[in-house]
């Protein structure tokens, strides 16, 4: 008897698997990290085996607390870290190496040669990106160059480079043994080398990049029954278990919070922190420094598009408090720190680690403490990370409402920094408006799973259940107008202190 539907979330620090009830209740999860690997400044890999071993792991976990066989699995949706890619051999499956991370920042002087080449405007008007270090393309034109073996395994049609979702997917069915080498139309769309109308890839991108189409995985929807197989019967599910739905994480928490109309607007904080806003079947060109997206394609339908603000650095900066300062043992803790001062005395951080995303886009940008004194302690430092998260959100907002012309009434957020609550009330108070946590906090997860469940006639169709959202809590603004605004300020001028660095 079929009872709940699974969804895969391959995040950028961990691998969870949760098991959904019709109504996406969880019912057990399971949760394993894996290494961050920094060989050298600006260098982020994870090992793709790695990864593998540890989805292979949580997939077993789950089903086992909750005691269901894999007849009573009705889909599997996966949802994925973006950009991040991984080259591998699709006769013997072994890594080219380990994959490179959507932070990892070694393509910035690739990067510079194609907007110096005058490819720039060109390539932001077809995949609606601007050319940088995050996203898929320059990665791949990298590892053509520098990856030995690479390039003439390409040639012979033997290499293979893809988003994580096309190495899950293409291991869980059968990897050299009949795998399906797909990739879904949002994770495709944060390559650089698809077309935003056409949702296919396109030979003038692939030119621009040097990459050979013969490397690239089969763009499909998000949704389909038929297109990305199953798993294998010997696998961690212990039985065949149709996959039915992928979607990049941030595309995948926009469906988790029902985001299916336009309009609907909702900020993730992980370890970046990416707000996306809903534009329906409309393309929306940014003027303001944000990115033009896919948000999903279900099924045979049209696609609909996004506009997203993405940040590199949120939960990541309250990890280097703990990690590399040793401010903190755990993250959550970073809450009851920063609650021991009532303001930031006058410190300011701006975690510009790999360079600064939205709206900003400067990849000579490095990460700074400014406002110093003898005042100021760990628990300043502490206060100052979690407004930085709330500082660079605004920049955000402010951004997309420049660009849609739409204001927003409240913020709807999900990701795991929303357990904070002093966070969530600083967010409040930074934008003016009322923000909103869900009863489900894993809405990257559950966005996957609603994607799956309905591909599959488990559960009713993403745009029925919109009416349904449980709000948990709401935060509201309390600061005053004109000392948000002087703040806000004393943020830009700290912004201004970081750009610059990586060239002097």
């Amino acid at each position: 008897m079929t009872e709940v539907v699974a969804a895969l979330d391959q995040g950028t620090t961990s691998t969870r698997l949760v098991l959904f009830d019709r109504e996406g209740a969880p019912v057990a999860s399971a949760q394993k990290e894996h290494r961050q690997i920094c060989p050298r400044p600006g260098l982020v890999e994870h090992d793709p085996t790695e990864i593998l071993a540890a989805t292979d792991a949580v997939m077993r976990e789950a089903r086992a607390k909750a005691g269901v066989e894999a007849a009573g699995i009705a889909a599997l949706g996966i949802t994925n870290q973006r950009e991040t890619t991984v080259f591998w051999n699709r006769r013997t499956g072994a890594p080219y190496g380990n994959a490179i991370v959507w932070q990892d920042t070694r393509t910035a002087a690739l990067c510079d040669r194609i907007r110096e080449g005058g490819e720039a405007e060109r390539i932001v008007e077809a995949t609606g990106l601007p050319i940088a270090t995050y996203f898929s393309a320059p990665k791949m034109a990298w590892a053509l160059e520098h990856v030995d073996g690479l390039a003439a395994a390409a040639a012979r049609g033997e290499a293979v480079a893809g988003t994580i979702d096309a190495w899950l997917v293409w291991n869980l069915t059968g990897g050299p043994d009949g795998g399906r080498l797909v990739t879904d139309v949002t994770n495709a769309s944060r390559t650089q080398l698809l077309g935003l109308r056409s949702l296919a890839w396109e030979d003038d991108l692939l030119a621009a990049f040097d990459v050979p189409r013969g490397m690239l995985p089969e763009v499909v929807s998000s949704t389909d029954a038929s297109a990305y197989g199953s798993t294998r019967a010997d696998g961690a599910f212990g039985g065949e278990v149709r996959i039915a739905g992928v979607l990049g994480d941030q595309q995948a928490a926009l469906a988790g919070q029902l985001g299916v109309r336009e309009g609907d607007a909702k900020n993730t904080y992980g370890t970046g922190c990416f707000l996306l806003q809903n534009t329906g079947a409309e393309i929306v060109r940014s003027r303001h420094g944000l990115l033009t997206t896919v948000a999903a394609r279900f099924g045979d339908g049209p696609a609909t598009y996004a506009l997203e603000g993405s940040v590199a650095i949120a939960g990541a900066l309250v990890q280097w408090l703990r990690d590399n300062l040793g401010l903190i043992a755990a993250a959550p803790e970073v809450e009851a720190l920063a609650r021991t001062v009532d303001d930031n005395g006058g410190v300011h951080i701006v975690p510009a680690f790999s360079g600064l995303f939205a709206p900003h886009w400067r990849s000579d940008a490095r990460g700074v403490i400014v406002g110093l004194t003898r005042h100021a302690h760990k628990g300043h430092l502490a206060r100052a990370a979690l407004e930085a998260v709330a500082w660079q959100t605004r920049e955000l907002v402010d951004a997309m409402r420049n660009d849609s012309g739409r204001t927003l009434d409240a913020l709807r957020v999900d990701g795991g920094m929303v357990a904070n609550d002093l966070l969530m009330q600083l967010q409040a108070d930074v934008l003016g408006v009322p923000v909103r946590r869900p009863a489900v906090l894993e809405t990257t997860a559950l966005g996957a799973a609603f994607a799956a469940g309905a591909a599959v006639g488990f559960s009713p169709p993403l745009d029925e259940r919109r009416d349904r959202t449980t709000v948990a809590r709401e935060w509201t603004p309390t600061l005053d107008p004109d000392e948000r605004e002087r703040r806000y300020a004393d943020w830009k001028r700290a912004v201004e202190r970081s750009l610059g660095w990586a060239a002097s």
